[in-house]
């Protein structure tokens, strides 16, 4: 009954088996080998996008980080979600990658940017000359920090004050797959033919065991981000490795029935916790994240049997039983049917 988080599953056996093929012999480093050039090719093939420029990083604090300081000079504010990845969770990388670009905070509802608050925001920027900070990229998450998946209409629209002011906009895809299972559309459809410029492609989250691809769909700034990726200390000498799991990650679309699989768990959980009366969800879920609230004595009954997951906000261990704490599930590709009923019929009482 882990639904800790989607980080804390296993590595899919196919990815394992792919790094142990990958160990034997030698091969050139830093993505000089042929299963890298191989691998880049096939994500180029998936997204559609034959002069993209690709590159694999080890985790997505630096596929984001490195891929926003590319798009973004240091004088520069990138606007983001209030709930944003790149806000909550990654302790300044983007500003420290980017040597200095702040973040500006878009709201919107369920965690989702509106693109009118976002251009309201934008036309309040590049008005103080030299003294303010200027307009930069527009950063959007999808699979969403809480679990809500931007449509493609909606994904248009952001794009859509993005060209009007001349920015670049970059898509947060650490649950990418997770996202494109809930729409049912292609890669391509969900980036670059819906105006995103550059992407980071998670895997690490669905199975793999540390790659993530950062993908750019203008060619013009490989070079600058080959450079930020070496002198950040993000360029693999032994680069096989990560090439080696992405390739199994995209062989037989194991990265979407890895996603597909989360997902249907994820459901399985909400249409138990839909059923129960004491059970408030605070969002629609859609993907394989959940943001509910029940009662202390509930949380202690399931931490005793030994369920894991967070529990948001107040101490569940002591206080009254009838309060009602925040609680955050998330599935992976590993869960099972068994481990979800368990904890449904613990939370049941």
């Amino acid at each position: 009954m882990n639904f800790a988080s989607d980080n804390t599953g296993p590595v899919h056996p196919k990815v394992m088996d792919a790094l142990i093929n990958a160990n034997t012999g030698y091969a050139l480093p830093y993505g000089k080998d042929d299963l890298t050039k191989q691998t880049l090719q096939d994500i180029r093939n998936l997204f559609e996008a034959p002069d993209a420029a690709v590159f694999l990083v080890s985790l997505g604090t630096a596929a984001n980080s490195i891929a926003l300081a590319t798009l973004a000079q240091p004088w520069d504010t990138i606007f983001c979600h209030t709930l944003a990845h790149i806000h909550k969770d990654e302790c300044n990388a983007p500003e420290f990658y980017s040597g200095g670009a702040k973040l500006t905070l878009v709201s919107g509802p369920d965690a989702k940017m509106n693109s009118d608050n976002l251009r309201n925001l934008i036309l309040k920027e590049e008005n103080r000359g030299a003294h303010g900070p200027q307009r930069g990229p527009i950063s959007l998450t999808q699979t969403t920090e809480r679990g809500t998946v931007y449509s493609l209409e909606e994904i248009k629209n952001i794009a859509s004050v993005a060209k009007e002011f001349n920015l670049p906009l970059h898509m947060d895809g650490a649950r990418f797959a997770n996202a494109l299972q809930t729409l049912g559309c292609s890669a391509a459809e969900m980036t670059w033919k819906s105006g995103v410029d550059a992407v980071t492609f998670g895997g690490t989250k669905n199975g793999l065991m540390a790659v993530e691809a950062v993908i750019l769909f203008n060619p013009k700034h490989a070079w600058e981000f080959e450079l930020r990726r070496k002198r950040g200390a993000h360029l693999f000498s032994k680069h096989r490795f990560l090439a080696a799991q992405m390739q199994s990650y995209l062989a037989s679309d194991l990265w979407l029935n890895l996603a597909k699989k989360a997902n249907q768990s994820c459901a399985r959980l909400v249409k138990g916790l839909k059923e129960n009366s004491e059970v408030q969800l605070d969002f629609e879920p859609v993907t394989n994240m959940v943001f509910a609230h029940w009662t202390r004595a509930s949380h202690q009954r399931l931490h005793a049997a030994g369920a894991q997951y967070y529990v948001l906000a107040g101490d569940y261990t002591t206080g009254p039983k009838r309060e009602m704490l925040p609680a955050r599930l998330v599935t992976d590709w590993s869960a099972t049917n068994e481990d979800v009923d368990k904890f449904l019929d613990i939370l049941r009482g």
